[in-house]
């Protein structure tokens, strides 16, 4: 299995440590004055002292514009759910809400928009069979 690397730049290291370490609950790695290394579900994101991506809600995908760039991960609906109960009990702003789309396709899964504290957006999916991920 492949790990995938992100760099991206965030405003404020100390939010990205409360939003991503605490909130999110990945383990925080390397660090300097300047970044931050995350384990963002498995993969490896780094955090850098800058001004982020402009992001623009121009993705038409199932009926709804989603925000362009994103940064997402695909879990199991268990641990999708779960997180999706935090975030909502957290009082997250969501971009889109938790819910289902694609219902009853091959590609029928949860889905969940956010954005971090320097506005970087972020999408968390779920799907009950991982098989079916790249299913047309």
């Amino acid at each position: 299995m492949s790990i995938f690397h992100l760099a991206f730049n965030v405003r404020d290291l100390d939010e990205a440590r409360t939003f991503y370490g605490k909130l999110l609950g990945c383990a925080e790695g390397r660090s300097t004055k300047t970044w931050v290394d995350f384990n963002f579900f498995g993969h490896q994101i780094s955090l850098h002292l800058g001004e982020p991506f402009q992001t623009r809600n121009t993705g038409q995908v199932g009926g709804f514009e989603v925000p362009i760039p994103h940064l997402g991960v695909i879990l199991d609906l268990v641990s999708w759910q779960k997180l999706a109960d935090h975030l909502v009990d957290a009082g997250t702003a969501f971009v889109l809400a938790p819910s289902t789309r694609f219902k009853g396709e091959p590609g029928e899964q949860k889905t969940m928009f956010f954005h971090d504290p320097s506005g970087n957006s972020i999408e968390i999916k779920g799907f009950a069979d991982m098989g079916r991920v790249f299913a047309t």
